[in-house]
């Protein structure tokens, strides 16, 4: 009998209690911090590691945890909300079924082609600036593309999500992961990036196999399209597709050269949706109707992201993260050199559970690895190949992540399924980073 996992958010809640209940376990600890110049964040300072007074959290400031987790990823969950409404908007009008259906009727006979195509869209997205949370804005889309090519929603997540993650973890320019890590390690920026490069070729080839493989293990009659599909756009519906694929064009030039954040995507959503309902007939009180429903249905994922930031909030409060990452740290420096960068991976890989950050991930542990490896005679490179593997592919897998946990609800994939899905392609690609270090080690990447 297949088992199950518990409810995402029982899975969560149990978490945020199994954070307080290590705050009476494990002893506090911290490191001493310096602002960075160099990435603009506090950083911690090797050596320093020490212990400070206890401060268990109790029951109650662990339920106490979930509303602070909620204000902490308050910009997150504006996000979730606002794009779910303006979407439900857009898709009241037709005019994105009649996209979808319009799209497939024109990939008639080619449709294995979109798993590659949009895998190596978002691989490219999450290359050069870590997409995820932004996905959530695509998930209808998605879904709706999919379901027409008979595709599962596990189908829709892996080639937007997962294909990012990818991309994320084995990019040579990622800002938020390599851009960091090689910033704390003294290394010049693009540094390696050649090596980083086939790297990420051959992961995302793999990933694109796997997903592949699965799509035509599970793939079942298309969803039938409404009579209308296929036929000339209204005025009103291809205006307002106009108005989605410029939103995007906006989006995008927003984040890449304006810097912004989750407050600016969520206002720029909004406003689409408000323009998409007018033009596409709905009127206003339809158009409000149409974001009331669009916020119900985003609901459950954005409570999801609250009660993963408090897992963080917990584990904060009762100062056992430093704890964590010295306890794991410190036994690397008595295993061999090879070993060492393996187990540097590893290490990543186990902190990226209570740290579900990948930049602050690297402001944690890189300025106590990089001296270390500098003893150890292990190359800076691979040190933060180390980080790069280990953390930004546990990304797709830990509960912890927020973003993860709200872009499979929204799509309506069971935590158990995405994890069915995706463990064999990790250990795979864990291997195959595994054999990237021990590669760099060999040729001395620098």
């Amino acid at each position: 009998m297949k088992s199950r996992f518990p409810d995402p958010l029982a899975l969560l809640t149990g978490c945020i209690l199994l954070g307080a209940a290590l705050t009476y376990v494990l002893p506090a600890g911290q490191y001493d911090r310096r602002d960075d110049a160099a990435t603009g964040r506090a950083v911690v300072v090797a050596g320093t590691y020490h212990e400070v007074a206890s401060r268990p959290v109790n029951l109650f400031q662990a339920l106490v945890a979930v509303p602070k987790g909620l204000v902490a990823a308050g910009s997150v969950i504006a996000l979730v909300f606002l794009v779910g409404g303006a979407f439900t908007v857009v898709d009241e009008t037709g005019a994105l079924r009649q996209g979808v259906g319009w799209l497939v009727h024109r990939l008639h006979g080619r449709t294995v082609l979109v798993i590659p195509i949009v895998s190596l869209a978002f691989a490219t997205a999450g290359a050069l600036e870590n997409m995820q949370e932004e996905i959530i804005a695509l998930v209808p889309v998605l879904l709706l593309l999919t379901r027409r090519l008979g595709f599962s929603a596990v189908t829709a997540v892996a080639i937007s999500l997962g294909a990012a993650g990818v991309g994320a973890a084995f990019s040579p320019i990622n800002p938020f992961q390599v851009g960091i890590a090689q910033k704390l390690a003294g290394l010049p920026l693009l540094s390696g990036s050649g090596a980083r490069l086939l790297f990420m070729a051959v992961a995302l080839g793999l990933w694109i196999w796997w997903t592949m493989r699965y799509t035509a293990r599970t793939r079942t009659e298309p969803e039938a399209g409404r009579p209308d599909e296929r036929r000339e756009f209204h005025a009103r519906k291809l205006t307002v597709l106009v108005l989605v694929l410029a939103t995007f064009a906006v989006f995008i030039y927003g984040v890449m050269r304006l810097g912004w954040d989750f407050n600016q995507m969520s206002g720029l959503f909004f406003a689409m949706g408000i323009a998409a309902g007018i033009i596409g007939g709905l009127g206003v009180g339809g158009t409000a109707a149409a974001f009331t429903r669009g916020f119900g249905a985003m609901a459950y994922a954005a409570l999801l992201i609250g009660f993963a930031r408090a897992v963080f909030v917990v584990l904060d409060q009762g100062l056992i993260i430093d704890t964590v990452v010295n306890g794991l740290v410190t036994p690397l420096r008595h295993l061999p050199l090879a070993l060492s960068a393996l187990g540097m991976m590893v290490v990543h890989t186990l902190i990226h559970v209570p740290v579900p950050s990948v930049s602050g991930q690297a402001v944690l542990t890189m300025p106590v690895l990089v001296p270390m490896s500098d003893l150890l005679g292990l190359s800076r490179q691979v040190t933060v190949l180390a980080y790069q593997f280990g953390a930004g592919l546990c990304d797709l897998v830990t509960p912890t992540n927020g973003a993860l946990m709200a872009i499979i609800a929204a799509a309506g994939v069971r935590y158990e399924d995405w994890f069915e899905f995706f463990t064999p392609i990790y250990l795979i690609l864990l291997a195959f980073g595994a054999l990237a270090i021990i590669e760099s080690i060999a040729v001395g990447l620098t």
